[in-house]
This record gives C-alpha cells, sequence and structure tokens, in this order.
C-alpha cells in the first residue's frame, strides 16, 4: 500500500511494504492520492487531463512506474516476508533491565509501575542478585560483543550502591569476556546530588530524567506522598548533570495527559530550559481523567502538527532541539528484520524483578502469567519467549495493510496488552498518534533537505 499526505507544502509518498519515502511535485502527488494499486495510465489521464497538459502527465506517469518496477511504489507483502525469512538473525539476549528498586519516592499519578512498587511489594534488588544479573546477561549474550544494562524502577537512585557495584562489576569483565557494556539510567532527578551526578556523568552511557514539562503541568502528576510538586527539586539538578555530560547521551523523558493536549508548550519549555534532546510521550492506559479517548484524536494530532512547525523553527539554532519521535533518518536507519521486529521484549531484551524473576519487558514485571523464568535457572517459560518472538507485524492484523508499519514495528507489546488484552492488538488510539507523528518527523526530513541542515 502506499500512503499519500501533504503537510507544510511538502508532498509525500510512503511505501508501506519498503518503508521507501518519495518527495512527490504536485502531479505526481495528484496522481497517486487516493489509488490503492499502481494506476493504469489510461485513468490518470482521465482524472488529471483537465488540470495538467498530457504530455507533462505521461512524463511523470513513467517516472512513477519505473518506481513501481523498482518495488518502492505498491511493493508486494509477500517480498516483505521473504526477506525477512531469508536474513539469518542472532537472537542471543542483547539487553537486561535491572528494576534495581521496587520503590519510589514519588507518587506520580499515571505511574505504570503502580507508584514503584509494581504490586509487588515495596522492596530493594540485592547485591547478589544483580552482579547474578551480568552473570546471566554474559552467559546468555553468545555471538554478541556490545550488551546493554538499564538501572530501572521504581526509582533506581535509591539502590545507588547496588547500581555501582554493577557497573563496576561489568566493566571488569569486559576484556576478559570480549564485551563492551552500555550502561543507562533513568531517573526521577529528585535524589541526584554532585556524587551521583559525577557519578552518572562518568559512568552512565545514556540517562534519561523523568520532567513533564511546564512547572504547573509536572506538579498536578509528578508529586511526592504528600502531594507536593517535584518540578523545583528537580529542575536544577537536571541541569547541572545535563551540563556536565559532554556530548554523552540523555533524554528528557515527559509525558503528556488529557489534561495537557497542548503539550508542544511542554516541549518548548523544556528546550527553553536547556535541554536539547527531549521525549514527550502520551499517557499509556484507560480509566482515568487523564488518559486519552477517541475524541481527543483529532486535537492531539493536531498538536503534533504545530509542533512540528515549532520544532522547524529550532532546528536551526545551536544547539538544536531533537524531538525523539521527529528522529527519522529517512536515508539510514534500523535494519529490516529490526523493523519488522521491534523492540526484542521477550528473547533478546528481559528484565529482572528485584527477586531475580524474568519478564518479557520492565512494563510487564509483576504481571501474572508473565514471568519467563529467572537468573538461576534461565527461561523456563520458552513458550512465552517464542510467543513474544513470533509477534512481530507479520503476524499483527492491524499492521498488515499500514502505511507505517515499518516505522513504528507494530507499537509497544505491553500498550497492546493493557488495552486490548493481547500483544497481537495494537492500541487504536496510540496507532493514530504514531502515524501523525511518523508523518510530521519524514515532513521535517524534508524541510531539513531544503534548508541544507
Amino acid at each position: 500500500m502506499v500512503h499519500t499526505y501533504s503537510l507544510n507544502g511538502y508532498y509525500i509518498a510512503v511505501d508501506g511494504n519498503s518503508g521507501a519515502i518519495h518527495f512527490l511535485d504536485k502531479m505526481a502527488f495528484d496522481m497517486l492520492q487516493g489509488e490503492t494499486q499502481f494506476p493504469l495510465l489510461a485513468n490518470i489521464k482521465d482524472k488529471l487531463n483537465e488540470r495538467y497538459a498530457v504530455a507533462e502527465l505521461e512524463e511523470v506517469y513513467h517516472e512513477i512506474e519505473q518506481l513501481h518496477n523498482d518495488e518502492m511504489l505498491f511493493s508486494k507483502a509477500e517480498n516483505l516476508e521473504a526477506a525477512i525469512r531469508e536474513k539469518p538473525v542472532n537472537h542471543a539476549l542483547k539487553a537486561l533491565c535491572l528494576n534495581v528498586a521496587h520503590d519510589c519516592n514519588l507518587r506520580c499519578d499515571y505511574c505504570f509501575a503502580s507508584e514503584g512498587d509494581y504490586q509487588c511489594g515495596r522492596t530493594l534488588m540485592s547485591t547478589e542478585v544483580a552482579l547474578k544479573a551480568v552473570d546471566y546477561l554474559l552467559q546468555e549474550s553468545k555471538g554478541r560483543r556490545s550488551i546493554e544494562i538499564d538501572f530501572f524502577g521504581g526509582e533506581p537512585l535509591m539502590n545507588f550502591d547496588v547500581v555501582k557495584e554493577v557497573v563496576s562489576y561489568g566493566r571488569s569483565l569486559e576484556k576478559k569476556m570480549d564485551k563492551s557494556f552500555y550502561f543507562t539510567i533513568t531517573t526521577n532527578g529528585t535524589l541526584l546530588d554532585d556524587e551521583k551526578i559525577n557519578y552518572i556523568n562518568q559512568n552512565m552511557d545514556n540517562v534519561v530524567i523523568s520532567i513533564d514539562g511546564r512547572k504547573d503541568i509536572h506538579d498536578a502528576v509528578r508529586h511526592d506522598q504528600k502531594g507536593r510538586g517535584s518540578y523545583a527539586r528537580i529542575l536544577p539538578l537536571a541541569q547541572r548533570l545535563v551540563a556536565g555530560r559532554n556530548g554523552k547521551s540523555y533524554f528528557v523523558r515527559g509525558t503528556f495527559t488529557a489534561r495537557n493536549k497542548d503539550f508542544s508548550k511542554d516541549v518548548m519549555h523544556l528546550f527553553d530550559q536547556g535541554f536539547s534532546e527531549v521525549s514527550v510521550e502520551p499517557v499509556v492506559g484507560a480509566g482515568r481523567d487523564f488518559h486519552f479517548i477517541e475524541a481527543d484524536v483529532s486535537e492531539i494530532m493536531s498538536e503534533y502538527d504545530k509542533l512540528a512547525l515549532l520544532y522547524l523553527e529550532r532546528i536551526i539554532e545551536e544547539p538544536q532541539l531533537r524531538f525523539y519521535h521527529f528522529n527519522i533518518d529517512v536515508f539510514k536507519g534500523p535494519c529490516l528484520y529490526k523493523r519488522v521486529t521491534a523492540c526484542g521484549a521477550g528473547y533478546e531484551y528481559l528484565a529482572v524483578s528485584p527477586e531475580g524473576l524474568l519478564y518479557p519487558c520492565h512494563q510487564f514485571v509483576g504481571q501474572d502469567g508473565f514471568s519467563v523464568g529467572d537468573i538461576n535457572n534461565g527461561i523456563v517459560n520458552q513458550s512465552l519467549c517464542e510467543y513474544f518472538e513470533q509477534t512481530n507485524i507479520l503476524k499483527k492484523e492491524a499492521c498488515s495493510e499500514c502505511w507505517a508499519k515499518l516505522f513504528c514495528s507494530g507499537g509497544c507489546h505491553a500498550n497492546a496488552f493493557f488495552s486490548n488484552g493481547s500483544i497481537l492488538e495494537p492500541n487504536e488510539v496510540a496507532c493514530k498518534l504514531q502515524r501523525k507523528r511518523i508523518e510530521c518527523a519524514i515532513m521535517i526530513q524534508a524541510a531539513k533537505i531544503d534548508k541544507g541542515v
């Protein structure tokens, strides 16, 4: 299938089965718009001969025809399936998310982890369990040199000594095991101090700091047990940490809800506070007044269009604003296999609970029926791991006819499960927002090419 759209004066076509992106002139756009299969020249002439000269129509049509012959327009789904089957892939484990703290000093209203304890009781991961998890990753990552450990919670800074033990232990084994560790930590930032900031900047390859945007928006949902907002505490600490990154990766990561559908203001607020790497995500779930419903979609999509235009104004500044969902490279990107299979949850990526249980990802921790094993015995529920591995865009009915599938890779398994009770059924509201983000991201790339940015 081919998706055509216009945005900010650009005319764009995306081939859903190859991922090919085409920046069009108005005539080519008019030819392709509304076509569900490659059109016949006679039909194009009938449709457009009152608007364009026949000779020009024929010339542009033959250019489009060549793209079709090259499998870059109206390509077949069978070609995608064949390409995946032919590619040899290493399915060995490559990343662990260590939930080092099932506890948190904040009580954020929308927390998917039940305010930090995952409905499992408040507890911290022991050094013994943490180091066994490192050994497990080393053992199960055969054929991979680069491996990753993400420190997560709850709030991982509540168990900072164990974080440091893991980093030290992992680094001590890199040369011996011919491995290279990539360490990431996700934090609400409230427990940062000079010691932790310096340690994180020296030892963490990436850091994610949770800030939702404007003070009133942030404090309304990200507060402590007494209801006190955390913005004033987090902001200066996050600014100090980011100032010391010296080129290392980081993200300031926010969540927007139905209460702040004008979230472009929060993105720009974060940029104005000195954060150039920003990710602001829609809240996940349903049933509370801050969750989205179908009626919100049109307003949110318009807000993404607004954000895209604001974003274009800021990319010529130094430092440039980089909004996570707009960072699509139309020239280079993930290999086809990764586009089909997405994050690798359940087989390439696992989460470890404080007691050492293994789960398909951090969002499934504590969920009944989703433990796949433990760090002492390895995978014991192989069928569940295989189910996650096989659940890709080729198996999801909703994805099969979606033009955006090679850019979103089928969406988040956890979001699908918590919305629809099945990882095979993506959340339709989330899908609509993702498609809009992809449209904006592609348009931005076209604009950057024009601007020479």
